[in-house]
């Protein structure tokens, strides 16, 4: 292997384990205890509102969820492209 091969892989271990390690702590054992936390006047509300409640929730989701992780995922990739910026 080359070292440029050697110093990728070497870089990317750091931020595979941070990703295993978020996955494993928001699906663990205590991702459960966790949802427990919900407000029960809108878990109740929520599962009163029928299929079509379900539907606007579960667009709601999305629609708040993918301008966040576009976000997240441009300042990713602003921050991997200035990394050697200093050098």
């Amino acid at each position: 292997m080359s070292a440029a091969g050697r110093r990728t892989i070497r870089g990317a271990a750091p931020a595979l384990f941070g990703w295993c390690l978020g996955w494993f702590l928001a699906l663990g054992p205590m991702a459960m205890r966790a949802a427990a936390q919900g407000c029960a006047m809108c878990y109740q509300s929520a599962a009163a509102s029928g299929a079509q409640g379900r539907a606007a929730l579960r667009h709601g989701i999305w629609i708040l969820l993918v301008p966040a992780c576009s976000v997240f995922l441009g300042i990713c990739v602003l921050i991997y492209r200035r990394r050697n910026a200093s050098r």
